[in-house]
């Protein structure tokens, strides 16, 4: 069976052309490298170098061989280069989810920081909601999750994302959209396009939670599941919602965002989720740019 030491001492002198240089090359004595393509040869039963006293000449064998011979050994290093690169979380793939609202503003900031810090890391993401996250996360068909809290699961562990403020969306023509910011009372009994309790929970506890603390009723009208929808039907005027500030950044024709002057502000959250005996090194890496992004 060949040996890259045999193959790499046969390179070494295909291409000095003498023993001395080749074995001064790879810092062995001139006997020990002689032995070593003896060997080979044994093995592949032919004769790869003419030797004398004066010369040292390849054969048709030897020529046929050294550029395979180059290339194994250039296989060989890359792809030890690559399994320490995997190992040291410089390297590889790595599954990321996250939900709808944080490609508005986070995730594209994530990604451009992955791509400077790791750029030999493959990044394949997946949108989709935080309960179908969590239990993909738990399947171990993803890495990592960008999810809203709480993550509570005991093979789960989480850090905070991102923290933002709600805002008011409007009709850009509404009377209130004249003020720079805008009271919960100032929607009391107003047409309301709320969040679907079952599809959007988080938001939907989230918004009801602020209304009930502040005793405002507004009136609603719909109960949707996704921002850019619910920011469709304020356009057309049907009514108005509470979105997370990163929304602004969907820059809507006819929509007007105005912020909220609250007694106990409730900030909207993004964490990252990972299983706790996860074994890829990246999520260590993309741990620390989520929590260098979150101090920034």
């Amino acid at each position: 069976m060949l040996d890259f030491s045999q193959i790499r001492c046969f390179v070494a002198v295909a291409e000095e052309l003498h023993f001395g240089r080749a074995a001064a090359r790879l810092s062995m004595t001139q006997p020990p490298l002689s032995r070593q393509i003896q060997v080979l040869e044994r093995i592949l039963d032919v004769q790869l170098l003419e030797r004398s006293s004066r010369s040292v000449r390849l054969t048709a064998a030897g020529r046929s061989f050294l550029p395979e011979a180059v290339r194994i050994l250039r296989l060989s290093e890359a792809a030890a280069h690559v399994t320490r690169q995997v190992a040291a979380g410089k390297a590889g793939t790595l599954k990321l989810s996250f939900t709808a609202a944080s490609a508005y503003d986070f995730l594209p900031n994530l990604v451009t920081a992955c791509r400077a810090a790791l750029p030999d890391v493959t990044l394949s993401l997946r949108e989709m909601v935080t309960k179908d996250q969590i239990e993909e996360l738990l399947a171990g068909r993803i890495d990592a999750a960008l999810v809203r809290p709480p993550v509570t699961h005991p093979d789960l562990d989480a850090v905070r994302a991102r923290a933002e403020p709600l805002v008011a969306a409007l009709p850009a023509d509404h009377p209130l959209a004249g003020r720079e910011t805008l009271a919960l009372a100032d929607f009391d009994g107003m047409p309301f396009i709320a969040y679907a309790p079952h599809e959007a929970r988080y938001f939907y506890d989230l918004v009801a939670g602020l209304f009930a603390e502040a005793r405002v009723q507004p009136r609603t009208v719909q109960q949707l599941a996704q921002i850019h929808s619910i920011l469709a039907l304020v356009r057309a005027g049907l009514g108005f919602a509470l979105v997370p500030q990163a929304a602004e950044r969907l820059r809507l024709d006819g929509v007007a965002y105005r912020p909220l002057a609250l007694e106990r502000p409730r900030p909207v959250e993004l964490v990252l989720a990972w299983r706790r005996d996860h074994d890829n090194p990246l999520i260590d890496q993309l741990r620390r740019l989520v929590e260098e992004g979150a101090r920034a």
